[in-house]
């Protein structure tokens, strides 16, 4: 008897940790997927994929950008990079997420910017489909060559 007691205050007190972990659980947003991947041709700067990961909390959503179709030809310190990350909103218009905040690239490194900060609505679908980079002066714009995969960000 004593072991039926046992074995149902362990199932209630992991029931309640289950409820409490999930009323606990901060509300980042409900942007899917978190990650995506897409092409992007750089002209004379080179070509090649990106990994972008966006986050949501409210209205704002910030998305970060790592693409091997840019490498570092010397060592870029931390917020040198200066970004803007052009998406297509919901199939026709389109909106900017920009910033400069970088984690320090070393030489021959894929540039890695974000996060970069913009404006949501619920309901809003974005894809990429342009990155400017600024670094030391220099602009590199980016053209996206492929679709987002696996698909454009729901927020």
């Amino acid at each position: 008897m004593r072991h039926g007691r046992l074995t149902l205050g362990s199932a209630i007190g992991a029931g309640a940790l289950a409820v409490s972990a999930l009323v606990l659980a901060p509300a980042a947003g409900a942007v899917e997927p978190q990650e995506a991947s897409i092409g992007f041709e750089c002209g004379s700067f080179g070509s090649g994929s990106a990994a972008l990961k966006a986050t949501q909390n409210g209205t704002a959503a910030t998305i970060e950008v790592s693409t091997s179709a840019i490498t570092a030809p010397i060592d870029v310190g931390a917020g040198a990079v200066n970004s803007t990350l052009t998406l297509t909103k919901n199939g026709s218009g389109t909106t900017t997420f920009s910033g400069n905040s970088n984690p320090a690239i070393p030489a021959g490194s894929p540039v890695s910017t974000g996060p970069l900060s913009g404006t949501v609505a619920a309901g809003d679908s974005l894809e990429a489909s342009s990155l400017k980079i600024v670094v030391f002066g220099i602009t590199v714009n980016c053209t996206a060559t492929s679709a987002q995969t696996p698909g454009p960000f729901k927020f």
